[in-house]
C-alpha cells in the first residue's frame, strides 16, 4: 500500500457501510484510519472515499447510514490534512457494480445524484507537474537486475531515453 500510494496523485479509500465493519475499520488502530494517514503522508493529494456495500441487507442504500459513516470519517480526514476541495465522497456497491461505471439509478438511491466512480476518476483535476522545471524524483526503492533500476514519483521535469541524471546527495551519475 505504501509503495503504491507514494506514486499516486489520487487515492481511493474504500470503506464498508455494513454494520460492524465500518466501526471495526474506523476504531482506534483500525485500517481505515491507518490507510488515510499513510496516504496523506505518502503524498496523495486528492482522496476519493467510496462508501461500499450500500446494497447490504443491514444498509439497503440508507442515507442515514451513509451520513453516519461520512459524519464520522470526514472530520478525521480533515484532521489528517485533507481539505474539502481535495476530498470526494460517494456511495457504491462493488457486488452489483452500482455507481461504479454507471450512475446509480434514482429507484435504487434517490438521495444521491452525483457522478459514478469512473466518471469522477476520468474528470478529476491533477496538479501540474511543471515539465519544464529540473527533473526531480524522490527515490522510493532500487533494484539491481541487469543494471540499477530506481522507483519513485516524478515531482517535476521529464526524463528521456539515454539522458544522464545526477543522483543526489552523493552525486552519482
Amino acid at each position: 500500500m505504501i509503495g503504491g500510494a507514494a506514486q499516486a496523485d489520487v487515492g481511493v479509500l474504500v470503506i464498508s457501510a455494513r454494520k460492524g465493519e465500518f466501526e471495526t475499520g474506523f476504531e482506534r488502530g483500525g485500517q481505515t484510519r491507518e490507510h488515510a494517514m499513510l496516504a496523506k503522508t505518502a503524498g496523495v493529494k486528492k482522496l476519493i472515499m467510496v462508501i461500499n456495500k450500500m446494497d447490504d441487507p443491514t444498509v439497503q442504500w440508507s442515507q442515514e447510514r451513509y451520513d453516519e459513516c461520512v459524519g464520522k470519517i470526514a472530520p478525521f480526514l480533515k484532521q489528517v490534512g485533507y481539505q474539502k476541495q481535495d476530498l470526494e465522497i460517494l456511495p457504491i456497491s462493488g457486488f452489483t457494480g452500482a455507481n461504479m461505471k454507471d450512475r446509480v439509478t434514482a429507484d435504487v438511491c434517490p438521495w444521491f445524484s452525483g457522478p459514478s466512480l469512473l466518471e469522477l476518476l476520468d474528470n478529476i483535476q491533477i496538479t501540474d507537474r511543471n515539465f519544464n522545471a529540473p527533473f526531480m524524483m524522490p527515490i522510493a526503492d532500487k533494484f539491481k537486475d541487469m543494471g540499477t533500476l530506481v522507483m519513485g514519483k516524478i515531482e517535476s521535469g521529464r526524463v528521456k531515453k539515454g539522458q544522464q541524471l545526477l543522483i543526489m546527495p552523493n552525486k552519482v551519475n
